[in-house]
C-alpha cells in the first residue's frame, strides 16, 4: 500500500496522484461556490437535452438473504455485522447523461430493490461507489451478494447506484475522475432514469430520498446533492440526509496531502512537480510528465480510461481551474450533511473533510453538517470501509420510514 504525507497548506497536484491512491482502495471501491448551492460555476457545459432518459432496463438476478449472508462471510472487507432482512432483485438501467466534454453518452447503473409484500413502499437511498479501475467491478455488472447496494437494499432501501461514465455500457469513454460536473450529471441523471423506471410500476418509493458514498463515491455524492441543491429536479424536495466518508471534496487540500506519492515513486518526475514551475517546462516535457505519471500511477490491469483534464491542468498550474471543476468543499447545504474520516488515513487525507466542514460552516450551515471520526485502529482508508457502512445506517435509522 502507498503511503501519504500529511495534509499542509493547499497546492495542486495531478489527479493521477489520486489514482496512485486508488489502486490500494480495491476493497473500497463545478467550483468553489460560494453561494448557497448554486451548483458551481465556471465555464459547465449545459446539460444535454435528453439527459436522465431511461433507454432500456434489464433483470439481473434475484438474491435471498441466506445468499447474501454467506457472501459477506466470504467477502467482509466493506460490510460486517449487518443481518439482511429481504430478498433482493437487481435490474441494470440504461440511460442517457453527459461526459466531461458535455457530450450525451449512455451509461448504465445498479438499481436493487428489496422484495417486500405487494404494494409496500421503501425510500431511496442513492449509493457512488468508490473509484475502481475494471468495468467488471461497475455495480451493473457486480450485482453479488457482497455488493454494497445488494446488501443496503436487502435492509429494505431501493438502492440506486451508477456505474459512472467510463464503466459498464458506457466503457471506452473517458471516466471524469474528479470533475464535478459529469460526476454530478452522471449520478443525478441515474436517479431521474431510476425514478421513470419506478413509475412504470416497478417499484414503489415513499418519497424519501439519502444519498451516501465512501472514498470516491463521497466525492460523488457531495458533486451530486450540490447540483441537485441548485436544481428544480423532483429528487430536491425528496432528499433528507447525505453521509459521506472520506472523500477528496477539497481536491486542493487533498492533492496536497498526496504530493510525495510521484516525488517518490518517480524521483526524476518529482523534481519536476513543484506548483509555480511546471507552467515553464515546455510542451514536449509537459507531454512527457504526463505520459510517465500515468504509466506509473495506473494499475497495469486497468480496462478503463480516465480523462485528462486534471492532469491537464496541474501541469498548466492553474489552481483556478482546479477549483472551479473539482472542488465541491465550499458551499452550504440545506439537509444534514453527516462527514465520516480516520485520522490514519494517508489516502484521501482527513484534512478534506476538516477544511468541507469549516467552509460549510462558515457559509452558515453551522450544526447542520457534522464530522464524525472513525474509531478503527488504525483509522486508515480501507480500514474504515466497515464502520462507515455501519455509521451510515445508524445515521438514517432514525429518519428512514418504511424499511
Amino acid at each position: 500500500m502507498f503511503h501519504f504525507p500529511t495534509l499542509a497548506h493547499p497546492a495542486l497536484l495531478s489527479r493521477s496522484v489520486l489514482l496512485a491512491a486508488a489502486v490500494s482502495l480495491t476493497a473500497c471501491g463545478g467550483g468553489d461556490s460560494k453561494s448557497d448551492g448554486d451548483g458551481g460555476g465556471g465555464t459547465t457545459p449545459p446539460p444535454v437535452a435528453t439527459a436522465g432518459e431511461l433507454k432500456s432496463a434489464a433483470l439481473l438476478n434475484t438474491i435471498t438473504p441466506a445468499q447474501i449472508t454467506e457472501a459477506l462471510a466470504k467477502d467482509a472487507s466493506k460490510v460486517q455485522g449487518i443481518v439482511p432482512r429481504y430478498s433482493v432483485t437487481s435490474y441494470r438501467l440504461e440511460y442517457i447523461t453527459s461526459d466531461a466534454q458535455g457530450r450525451e453518452v449512455r451509461a448504465s447503473g445498479l438499481v436493487s430493490v428489496p422484495v417486500k409484500a405487494l404494494g409496500a413502499r421503501s425510500p431511496v437511498l442513492g449509493y457512488q461507489h468508490g473509484t475502481i479501475f475494471t468495468s467488471a467491478e461497475a455495480p451493473s455488472n457486480n450485482a453479488v451478494g457482497s455488493e454494497v447496494a445488494v446488501v443496503m437494499a436487502s435492509l429494505g432501501y431501493i438502492v440506486v447506484a451508477p456505474d459512472y461514465v467510463g464503466y459498464g455500457v458506457s466503457k471506452g469513454t473517458p471516466h471524469p475522475y474528479l470533475l464535478s460536473a459529469p460526476t454530478a450529471a452522471a449520478t443525478l441523471d441515474m436517479l431521474t432514469a431510476a425514478r421513470t423506471w419506478r413509475g412504470q410500476g416497478n417499484a414503489a418509493d415513499n418519497g424519501q430520498l439519502f444519498l451516501t458514498g465512501y472514498s470516491e463515491g463521497g466525492y460523488a455524492t457531495m458533486a451530486a446533492h450540490r447540483a441537485l441543491q441548485a436544481s428544480n429536479a423532483p429528487e430536491r424536495p425528496a432528499l433528507r440526509m447525505v453521509v459521506t466518508g472520506a472523500g477528496p471534496y477539497n481536491v486542493q487540500a487533498t492533492l496536497d496531502g498526496l504530493v510525495n506519492v510521484v516525488r517518490d515513486r518517480e524521483p526524476v518526475i518529482g523534481a519536476l512537480i513543484n506548483p509555480g514551475f511546471l507552467r515553464y517546462l515546455g510542451g514536449s516535457v509537459q507531454r512527457e510528465v504526463r505520459r510517465l505519471l500515468l504509466r506509473a500511477l495506473l494499475p497495469g490491469d486497468a480496462d478503463v480510461s480516465f480523462d485528462n483534464q486534471f492532469i491537464d491542468n496541474f501541469l498548466a498550474d492553474d489552481v483556478q481551474a482546479v477549483a472551479r471543476v473539482s472542488s465541491v468543499h465550499d458551499w452550504k447545504p440545506q439537509v444534514p450533511v453527516r462527514l465520516y474520516h480516520g485520522r490514519d488515513d494517508v489516502t484521501v487525507p482527513y484534512g478534506s473533510s476538516v477544511t468541507t466542514l469549516q467552509a460549510m460552516r462558515a457559509q452558515g450551515a453551522g450544526d447542520l453538517v457534522t464530522l464524525t471520526d472513525c474509531t478503527a485502529v488504525p483509522s486508515s482508508h480501507v480500514g474504515c470501509v466497515p464502520p462507515f457502512i455501519n455509521f451510515m445506517l445508524g445515521q438514517l435509522a432514525p429518519v428512514a420510514q418504511d424499511l
